[in-house]
C-alpha cells in the first residue's frame, strides 16, 4: 500500500537583507554579562541593603555590570568581589576572557573591552577562635 505523495510547494527563499534585524537592549547585555560572571567564574557580587546601606559582600550574588554599545560592539564594566587569597591578575584575566567569549557567543555582540573592578576580597569563613581556659 502506497500513499500518494503530495508535493508541498516550498516558499520562495527571501533575501537575508529583507528579514529585518534583531536589536538587543543594553540591559540584556548587562544581565548576560553579570550572569556569566556569576555562573562560570568564582566572582561574586553584593546583596541586600537599601540605597547602599547595609550592602554586604556575597559570593553567590551576581556581580554588577554596565555596558556601552556602539553599533554591534560593546564595552563592559564589571564590578566583582573575589575570594581571598587569589592571584588577582590571573583571576581578573580569566574572568575577562570568559565574559568576552560567552557574551559574544550568547548575544552575537562583539565584546571589545571588559574593565574589571575588584570591589572587595573575602577571606574564607573560619570558625570563631575560642580560648581554652584551663
Amino acid at each position: 500500500m502506497s500513499m500518494p505523495s503530495a508535493q508541498v510547494p516550498l516558499r520562495p527563499a527571501r533575501d537575508i537583507n529583507d528579514r529585518g534585524e534583531t536589536v538587543l537592549a543594553r540591559r540584556v547585555l548587562e544581565k548576560t554579562a553579570s550572569q556569566v560572571a556569576r555562573d562560570e567564574t568564582f566572582a561574586g557580587g553584593s546583596s541586600g541593603g537599601f540605597l547602599g546601606i547595609g550592602v554586604r559582600a556575597d559570593l553567590s550574588a551576581r556581580p554588577d555590570a554596565s555596558v556601552q554599545l556602539a553599533g554591534n560592539i560593546a564595552s563592559l564594566k564589571v564590578t566583582v568581589g573575589l575570594p581571598y587569597p587569589v592571584p588577582l591578575r590571573q583571576a581578573t584575566e580569566q574572568l575577562r576572557r570568559r565574559i568576552t567569549e560567552r557574551v559574544t557567543a550568547l548575544t552575537g555582540v562583539q565584546v571589545r573591552q571588559v574593565d574589571i573592578t575588584v570591589a572587595w576580597l573575602r577571606p574564607p569563613q573560619s570558625e570563631p577562635r575560642r580560648r581554652k581556659l584551663q
